[in-house]
């Protein structure tokens, strides 16, 4: 049965909104049910990729646990792009707020999401997160704002 391509979008925006709000309030089981079990990830930290399960949710574990309070976390020039039960979707993301030894940290990522219609939800099954890299000094530019 085809579906509308206007209500999948709207659907994978509302995931990512509520996926958005998850991470606001450190709320590692709302954050979970965005991703398919057997998700990959190619994150910010090592190792250059990881899997679902139990080490996917230690590593949101561990973001969380690096902000003292809520983190605040916004969505920006998102673009999502559909074909039938496959969708991607990309934008910037800011994330920001006090980490757990006291500091303000704020920086800008990169969000890549591959996503799939499973028994009727849109399901992540692949991200890439990634912040720019000056090539000559082999270091993250974490300053940068769109």
């Amino acid at each position: 049965m085809a579906q509308d391509s206007t209500a999948d979008e709207a659907a994978i925006r509302e995931r990512i909104e509520a996926l958005a709000g998850a991470i606001r309030g450190k709320d590692i089981d709302g954050v979970m049910p965005t991703f398919a079990a057997d998700v990959v990830s190619f994150d910010l930290g090592p190792p250059l990729a990881h899997g679902g399960g139990d080490v996917f949710r230690s590593h949101w574990r561990a973001l969380f646990d690096a902000y003292r309070d809520g983190i605040e976390f916004e969505v920006r020039d998102l673009a999502v792009t559909l074909a039938g039960d496959v969708a991607f979707s990309h934008g910037l993301n800011r994330m920001a707020g006090i980490t757990a030894d006291g500091r303000r940290s704020e920086r800008w990522l990169r969000w890549t999401a591959c996503w799939r219609r499973r028994e009727g939800r849109w399901l992540v099954v692949h991200e890439h997160v990634s912040v720019p890299v000056d090539p000559r000094e082999g270091r993250a530019l974490l300053d940068l704002r769109p």
